[in-house]
Parts: structure tokens; C-alpha cells; sequence
């Protein structure tokens, strides 16, 4: 079901008629909540997601809730690079400006690599959010002013390093905590990152923790973990809040490459103010994904890549 009005993310929104937001993993959580309140304020919402069949009902749950048919569903598996380049294509060729990409689709607490070979929250997390938003840096840009929103989160304060060793193996504990909080921590670099290589462009990034939420991300990890963890969560509701806030406050037009909690601006870990790892973090993830590069403070023209 969709969440009563009661329950409404605790933001209040701008009217968004005439903008279009990208939302990944919006077919549950944080993600559809935010899709939801998105959809709500009159934004033409476009819901990537891997399964089609696990999202339409959840569009046509959101379509009857907010009377607002400019709901539409992109196929996107970021585990995947060449699923991300079709993904992206089809995106393009829709011919719609980007005003909003709200990178939202995350994983937890799961052991295994992706079919590219790399730990996989790290590849879904980073590496997948990484690639699907340099392909569609160029329509962002030409569609601005506009926003790119990455969902991290507090674990990566936990966090002082990237061991890049480790990345082509699953995750080593029971929990895969260590490695979570590695691609949390590579969210919130590589938004510092975008917002200094997208200056002057009228593109603004953001990065936040969105409080420790109850939802599917957490499905892997066993029992009683799961259970204890729960007991402390927020609801989606509340969950969603700082994503839609970044999304859309006025007074965030000119702020760009922060890190939130809360609705309000936090200072990161200091691995996460690291330029020389941010640089190599950048140079890491070019190599492997293949991304075309952004220029720093540029008029946002892309190298061919």
C-alpha cells in the first residue's frame, strides 16, 4: 500500500510542476516515499528500478494517491554496467530534461560480487550510481538549474579508508558492515566531487544520511541482527525527509557538495574531505566503469570517454 497521509514525509515541498526527478530504487523504502511526495507536488517522476514487475503496481499505487498520470518506470540494474549504459540510452532518448536525480537504490548487507567482479555493495552503491549519473551529466547540465542527490549515510563516519584490495571480494563479515560503509563513504566523496567538477554549471550535489530507516536494504542480514536493528529505526516516512529536502529546498540553490542529517548540514568524517583519496577514488572508478569524465569547473562539457 501507500503510505496514509498521516504518514507523510515531514518536509514541506515546493510546488515541482514541469520538473522532471529521476529516482532510483523507488520501488520501495525511502525511495518510493520519496517518488511519492515527488509525484505529489506535480514533478514528472521517472522510477528506475531493476524489476518491472516489482515497480508498476507501486507507480500505479502513487498515480492514484496524487492524481498525477506523469509517473513512468526505467529499467535499471546498477550491478551491471552495460544495463546502465542501456538504462541511460533509453533515458536520453526519451528527450526530457533532468531537473532532479535523486540516487537513491542501494544495497546491504550482502556477500557476493558483481557480474563486473567487485564486492557488490561497493559496485551497486558506488560504482553503479557512479557511471548512471556521469552518463547523464550532460542533460543534467543542459536541463539546470538542477539538483543530484546521493543517499549515504552515517556508517561511513566509520570509515578512514578505501582497501582497494578487498573490493574484488565479497564482503568478509556476517553483517558485511565493514564493506557498507566503504561505499557510503565513496557516496559522500564522489558528491563533494561532482559539486566541485559541476561549479558554474547550475548543477548543485548533496549527500546524506537518512537516518537509520526500516526497510527492504537491510533483507539480508540474518536474524537476530535484523530484528535488534529494526527496534531503533524511523519509519520511510521520516526516512525520506532530508532526500526530499535536498531534493528541493530553495535555500539549497547555491549550496553545493554538503553532506546532511536531519534536514540540516553536518560535516563528514575527514576521509570523506580527503582530496588525494577523493582524486583516486575518481581516477579508480573511471578505469572501471568506463564513465565519461567531467571536467572541474567547466561549462560542464564531458571528454569523451
Amino acid at each position: 500500500g501507500v503510505p496514509e497521509l498521516a504518514d507523510r514525509a515531514e518536509v514541506d515541498l515546493p510546488d515541482m510542476t514541469g520538473r522532471v526527478c529521476v529516482v532510483t530504487g523507488a520501488n520501495t523504502g525511502i525511495g518510493r516515499v520519496t517518488a511519492l511526495e515527488l509525484a505529489r507536488k506535480g514533478a514528472h517522476v521517472i522510477v528506475a528500478c531493476r524489476s518491472r514487475d516489482k515497480t508498476m503496481p507501486v507507480i500505479e499505487a502513487i498515480v492514484a494517491e496524487t492524481g498525477n498520470p506523469q509517473v513512468e518506470f526505467l529499467a535499471l540494474d546498477l550491478a551491471r554496467f552495460d544495463a546502465i549504459r542501456e538504462s541511460a540510452a533509453e533515458l536520453l532518448a526519451r528527450d526530457l530534461p533532468i531537473h532532479v536525480l535523486v540516487n537513491n537504490a542501494g544495497l546491504a548487507g550482502v556477500r557476493e560480487v558483481s557480474p563486473e567482479g567487485y564486492e557488490v555493495m561497493f559496485a551497486v552503491n558506488h560504482l553503479g550510481t557512479f557511471l548512471f549519473t556521469l552518463l547523464l551529466a550532460e542533460r543534467i547540465i543542459a536541463s539546470g538549474p538542477a539538483r543530484i542527490v546521493t543517499v549515504a549515510s552515517r556508517a561511513h563516519e566509520r570509515c578512514y579508508r578505501i582497501p582497494w584490495d578487498e573490493l574484488k571480494q565479497p564482503a568478509r563479515s556476517l553483517t558485511g558492515m565493514g564493506a557498507y560503509q566503504v561505499s557510503k563513504l565513496c557516496n559522500v566523496l564522489f558528491s563533494r566531487l561532482l559539486a566541485k567538477r559541476l561549479e558554474g554549471t547550475g548543477v548543485t550535489t548533496y549527500s546524506l544520511h537518512p537516518g537509520v530507516v526500516a526497510t527492504d536494504i537491510w533483507r539480508a542480514i540474518p536474524w537476530p541482527f535484523d530484528a535488534i536493528g529494526k527496534a531503533f529505526m524511523i519509519s520511510v516516512e521520516q526516512g525520506a525527509a532530508t532526500s526530499l529536502y535536498c531534493a528541493t529546498a530553495p535555500e539549497l540553490a547555491h549550496v553545493s557538495g554538503r553532506y546532511y542529517d536531519a534536514c540540516k548540514e553536518k560535516k563528514p568524517n575527514r576521509a570523506a574531505l580527503d582530496d588525494a583519496l577523493g582524486a583516486e577514488l575518481w581516477e579508480r572508478s573511471l578505469a572501471i566503469t568506463g564513465a565519461p569524465d567531467l571536467r572541474p569547473a567547466t561549462t560542464g562539457a564531458l571528454r569523451p570517454g
